[in-house]
């Protein structure tokens, strides 16, 4: 199993040395403060992969939107703007020293997971909380 060193500070390099470690199927680029990792996500056997792409964004809440295949109109969880709602902040709050690949890959493989279900059999079965995803300040998710 992968280890990660937790920094206090954001390190945009140590982001990317994590996300190689245990997703190495991931591609970085660097854009101003911010990192895009692009990559494919397998979760079952039975299910399509899935490119998604996740932007680190400092102390703002990582920024995850599936590429392909493409997500039915309007679907569960999600932001106006089409990416993964995968948690609440009064549950969760991300801080720039947190890692995507120890924390965020491994929930947009779960989200992937339960929109596949929702799709055959019509029903959200994950755990949730209720909440408007249009709202500004749960997209931002600041400190």
């Amino acid at each position: 199993m992968a280890t990660y060193i937790q920094h206090k500070k954001a390190n945009p390099l140590v982001q990317i040395g994590a996300m190689k470690l245990k997703y190495p199927q991931f591609k970085s680029k660097k854009v101003g403060d911010n990192i895009i990792f692009i990559g494919d996500l397998f979760v079952k056997p039975e299910l399509p992969i899935y490119t998604v792409s996740i932007e680190y964004r400092g102390n703002l809440r990582p920024t995850v939107k599936i590429i392909s295949p493409e997500l039915v109109e309007k679907p569960p969880h999600t932001f106006s703007d089409k990416s993964l709602c995968l948690y609440h902040s009064s549950n969760f709050k991300w801080s720039a020293e947190k890692l995507i690949a120890k924390e965020i890959v491994d929930w947009t493989i779960t989200w992937i997971y339960f929109y596949e279900y929702w799709l055959q059999e019509g029903e959200w079965i994950a755990p949730e909380v209720p909440h408007n995803t249009d709202t500004k300040d749960e997209q931002k998710d600041t400190l």
